[in-house]
């Protein structure tokens, strides 16, 4: 069923996207017939481009939710996203600056003058505009800290202090705390003082007059238990306590697997000091995911679908060279069996296989590896274990699929050797893509790097000049 909900939610959205295309289209078109005419062309565009196209894309960006608004920014071209971002109401700015990757944001505060910036941060807690932050102009970030009260401008100054991947980072100020010395229909009234609970409430924290953390009372527990009881008596003191400073990696794998809604986060006297969600620890989860997609690619930074070629080719160059380089050593290795290709011409055509073959097996291995590292599954204890499984693997594979390449190459070419010479390669490189399948990432975590920045392109150059040089070797020895 959320699967269906789930590819409702995305056609619609597509939906929305072409109505929003379509509706640019209309206005382009209208401009264009602006200058072609003699009339004053200010009364033409008030009457027909504005009235029209302009304000059927205000009323429908004005009943999308902010995340829409973001999807549809991120998949337009520059000159268009600006064109819609200037229809967004300014009361919806600080949300969607928030929703949107952080490649499409830079091109949106690049637009927007620092009153703006200003007044779009003003619609957000402290914890948000700290993800903000690292994008803004300091000059309004300044301007920021002076608009905000005290104790939100501490709040501020403490959320900027934390690294990207810590909890401190993903935490939120805005909570319910209660005393636990009160009954539970003095809590039930304080609720009902309160405009609305902050999101993702499920539990209310319980502390002392010095905001230290005694435990949590669950919404549940609240509602279904007698008005007339204690909080001390129905709340629960077993709970998730994060640091600040903890990893946010650590904050995701509690979240999944105790299924929290929220979570608290105290310093190191036991004072509460905010709360993490589960929206806020989603956002970090899909962020990971796909920077790691990225950085296996060879990518060295989130890049923006529309932007700039230069900027674009810059964001790509670094793992291009280093693949370049890989790439002019796997020609030297096929340059010195030269004399062995011009003997036995079946070689050029079979050495793709092998070389192929690696490497796709290499980057499973690599997929695998960098998997278990972001989940703490692979520790030195169990590196041994692993890597040994990984060879057995690697062996098995090897031979399956030696034999059916080296069945391949004999009825092709009709000549057994060929094939055995096939069915060897194949399991030679396949066992050095499963050594260093495992060896790359580890190493780059050893260096202080992330495991899985161009793992991709190391094993493929591995098992492209391993390969090559397996297999022309081994057929230079046993064949010529």
């Amino acid at each position: 069923m959320n699967k269906e909900n789930n590819r409702r939610e995305t056609e619609n959205l597509q939906v929305q996207l072409q109505r929003v295309t379509h509706l640019l289209s209309s206005y382009k078109l209208m401009a264009g017939f602006v200058k072609t005419q003699e009339m004053p062309s200010h009364e033409l565009v008030e009457s027909l481009t504005h009235r029209q196209s302009l304000l059927e894309l205000q009323q429908l960006l004005d009943r999308l939710h902010s995340a829409d608004v973001a999807h549809i920014l991120e998949a337009l071209p520059q000159e268009d996203r600006l064109t819609i971002w200037n229809l967004v109401k300014a009361e919806h700015d600080g949300e969607i600056l928030l929703e949107v990757s952080d490649a499409v944001r830079e091109t949106l505060i690049a637009a927007m003058a620092g009153h703006e910036l200003v007044a779009a941060t003003g619609q957000l807690d402290a914890d948000e505009i700290a993800d903000l932050a690292p994008d803004l102009p300091r000059s309004v970030i300044d301007d920021v800290f002076r608009s905000l009260p005290v104790e939100e401008r501490e709040q501020l100054r403490a959320a900027m202090s934390y690294p990207e991947d810590s909890v401190g980072a993903l935490m939120d100020f805005d909570m319910v705390t209660i005393r636990e010395d009160v009954t539970l229909e003095v809590v039930l009234r304080y609720l009902r003082r309160l405009d609305e609970l902050p999101g993702h409430t499920d539990q209310l924290f319980v502390v002392d007059r010095d905001e230290h953390l005694k435990g949590v009372l669950p919404l549940n527990r609240l509602l279904v238990s007698d008005p007339v009881t204690e909080v001390a008596a129905v709340m629960s003191t077993e709970m998730l306590k994060l640091r600040p400073d903890d990893k946010a990696q650590q904050a995701a794998h509690a979240f999944e697997r105790y299924d929290l809604v929220s979570a608290s986060v105290v310093d190191v006297e036991g004072r509460l000091v905010g709360r993490v969600t589960v929206n806020a620890v989603m956002d970090f989860i899909r962020e990971e995911s796909e920077n790691e997609a990225l950085k296996l690619g060879g990518l060295s930074e989130e890049e923006d679908l529309f932007a700039p070629v230069w900027k674009s080719v810059r964001n790509r160059w670094i793992w291009l060279s280093v693949n370049l380089v890989t790439a002019f050593i796997a020609s030297r290795v096929i340059g010195v069996f030269e004399g062995s290709i011009e003997k036995l011409v079946a070689l050029a055509a079979l050495m793709p296989i092998i070389a192929g073959i690696g490497g796709n097996s290499g980057n499973q291995t690599i997929t695998m590896i960098v998997r278990a590292l972001a989940l703490g599954q692979l520790n030195l204890s169990n590196a041994r274990k692993l890597f040994a499984k990984e060879i057995g693997v690697s062996a098995l594979n090897g031979m399956i699929w030696g034999s059916a390449v080296g069945l391949f190459a004999f009825l092709i070419y009709d000549s057994v050797a060929l094939g055995l010479v096939m069915t060897l390669a194949m399991t030679l490189n396949l066992l050095l893509a499963g050594s260093f399948g495992v060896i790359i990432p580890l190493l780059l975590q050893k260096l202080g790097r992330d495991p899985a920045a161009g793992s991709s392109v190391m094993i493929t150059a591995v098992t492209d000049s391993g390969g090559f040089f397996i297999f022309l070797g081994l057929a230079t020895v046993f064949l010529l």
